[in-house]
């Protein structure tokens, strides 16, 4: 395959059950100048071996989204670079508008549609759109893109176990806003529904304060219920 215009970076972790279901949808771009990077945080249930024949490469990195993705974009051949988390599916003609946002900006980031049932999802979604709109600030749900040299030049995600991409927005605005396109990835509402759409609209908001007044990442993981890693 020629070296292609952009990577693709799939964090994962014991997605053994939809690990085909998530690259599925990627697999008509692969040859057309994009490459698919895996990249495995230590699953048990053997995604890795599922995930291999579905993308181009399948690397280990410590568990951790943003261990994961530094090590994908480290692994990466293209010069320009997407993030794309593996409950979060790509709108049609995301790539196009990937190439012909990074002409004129370091990085950028989609509008982001919740899926689930619960009628709030649509209200929580458009305000994540315009609250990050007006801030600059990108989450990870919203398929965050760049260019590697603005990669680079920030020194990529920050090792956090939480916010690492509210980190990585804060460093990334010093290079210029992000392109905030309104073509819209889906993400999944599995975790809004599970635990309650008011109860987790009040946990993040919570730990996003907490974090601006300094409060140790990991401390906020916990909070969040991730648990910590193996050392």
């Amino acid at each position: 395959m020629p070296v292609p215009s952009l990577s693709i970076i799939v964090p994962v972790l014991n997605e053994a059950a939809g690990i085909a279901s998530v690259l599925a949808p990627l697999q008509a771009l692969r040859g057309r100048s994009v490459e698919l990077i895996v990249v495995d945080g230590g699953s048990t249930d053997g995604t890795a071996a599922l995930a291999a024949p579905l993308c181009e490469a399948v690397i280990a990195a410590p568990r951790g989204r943003a261990s994961q993705m530094n090590a994908g974009a480290g692994a990466a051949q293209a010069n320009r670079l997407l993030f794309l988390h593996a409950d979060t599916r790509l709108p049609d003609g995301a790539i196009a508008a990937i190439h012909d946002a990074l002409a004129d900006h370091a990085w950028g980031r989609f509008d982001v549609r919740i899926d689930g049932r619960h009628p709030m999802l649509k209200v929580v979604a458009a305000m994540m759109n315009l609250r990050s709109r007006l801030t600059g600030i990108a989450t990870g749900d919203q398929a965050i893109f760049a260019r590697r040299d603005a990669f680079t030049k920030i020194g990529g995600f920050a090792d956090l176990p939480l916010m690492e991409d509210i980190a990585f927005s804060r460093s990334m605005k010093s290079l210029g806003r992000p392109a905030c396109l309104r073509l819209r990835v889906t993400t999944a509402g599995r975790r809004w529904e599970r635990h309650g759409v008011f109860r987790t609209i009040a946990l993040m908001w919570r730990l996003r304060a907490a974090y601006a007044l300094g409060t140790d990442p990991a401390e906020l993981a916990r909070r969040y219920g991730y648990t910590p890693r193996e050392s």
